[in-house]
């Protein structure tokens, strides 16, 4: 196999390069797209009955700045990676890498300042529970998130004490309890009490371990996230290792596009110092995209002059000399008379005599 420094001149090394590249953009784009569209979808429906602000509280906001943020980026290094444009490769590289720092930032802060971020889900989630009946989405997700962690509220189960249907001093039916989604499950798929969490909040956690779950959900999802560790930091690498990927092949591709602008033969580079016009170039070959390479190249190559015998040589010679008068040929020949050997004879004398 031929190293790195062979490999990378080839033209199949750029064809893979280049490509990887395209079909990676073009697969996340495609996927920001989507997510855009649902998070659009999501927004709209929303606003329906908007009642929730904060950033934790809004999924539909989370999915269209997340789908506009990747549908943004990989279309720069799609269009970058197909118009070998290195300015867009040089943009799509240095946003990747500043979108991963920051997710290392926010993760190494997450864990180092873990009681501060714990009390920032819980205020979030809290500000949640008081509309938990006016916002469908946030209902469906801490209803899944209770159902699959078997916990209940933010912190603890009494978090659901801030709600208008479930505190205390109300009248209706869920006054001082919880929703049903917080109850213990003896079998699986039985019939589903709506009000077994009735009047729970008014009693002590050790009395109700056998009705509802009076763990918190952030605590149950750190005791999960620390009990499953392959899976969470397989999801970490599920986050990072596609972002990574695309850091190393724009990176490649930008170095090769470089040494590849340092010689004049390529469609995009150096066509302003050469001073050659575009619209004069013959671009077959370079397909839809005008963007694929092409043996010998595109910008016009001086003509390199045939080899010559030496007697055209000196012909071409002879022709370039001045016209020279009768009396000046008169005295050439006295000369070589006068010697006795023409050019030819001096010629060989000389080689003799070295």
């Amino acid at each position: 196999m031929p190293p790195y420094s062979e490999l990378r001149k080839t033209n199949h090394f750029y064809y893979f390069i280049k490509f990887t590249l395209n079909i990676y953009s073009m697969l996340f784009s495609l996927m920001g797209l989507c997510v855009l569209c649902v998070g659009v979808y999501a927004e709209v429906e929303r606003q329906k009955n908007r009642t929730l602000e904060g950033l934790f509280l809004a999924p539909a906001v989370v999915l269209i700045l997340l789908g506009l943020v990747m549908f943004t980026v990989s279309m720069v290094g799609m269009v970058g990676s197909l118009r070998d444009n290195k300015t867009l490769l040089h943009m799509f590289l240095c946003v990747l890498c500043v979108l991963l720092l920051l997710q290392a930032i926010a993760l190494t802060t997450a864990l180092i300042f873990e009681k501060k971020t714990s009390a920032l889900f819980q205020s979030s989630i809290r500000d949640g529970i008081k509309h938990y009946y006016d916002d469908l989405d946030f209902k469906n997700i801490l209803d899944y998130v209770q159902l699959k962690f078997s916990c209940c509220g933010g912190d603890e189960y009494k978090d659901w004490g801030v709600n208008q249907y479930h505190f205390c001093n109300g009248t209706g039916p869920l006054a001082c309890g919880v929703p049903y989604t917080c109850c213990v499950r003896e079998k699986v798929g039985e019939v589903i009490n709506t009000l077994c969490g009735y009047n729970t909040l008014s009693q002590q956690r050790e009395t109700l371990h056998e009705r509802i779950h009076v763990r918190g959900c952030i605590h149950a999802v750190n005791l999960w996230m620390s009990d499953n560790i392959g899976i969470t930091i397989a999801l970490c690498c599920a986050i990072g290792l596609p972002q990574l990927l695309g850091i190393i092949l724009s990176c490649v591709f930008w170095n090769l596009l470089v040494d590849m602008s340092e010689s004049a033969d390529m469609v995009d580079f150096k066509l302003k110092k050469l001073e050659v016009n575009y619209g004069e170039l013959d671009l077959a070959g370079a397909g839809w995209c005008m963007c694929l390479p092409r043996d010998g190249g595109y910008l016009p190559v001086p003509a390199v002059e045939p080899d010559l015998d030496p007697i055209d040589i000196h012909l071409q010679k002879l022709k370039k000399q001045p016209t020279r008068t009768h009396a000046q040929l008169r005295e050439m020949q006295q000369s070589r008379s006068a010697t006795g050997l023409d050019e030819v004879d001096v010629g060989r004398k000389l080689k003799r005599e070295h």
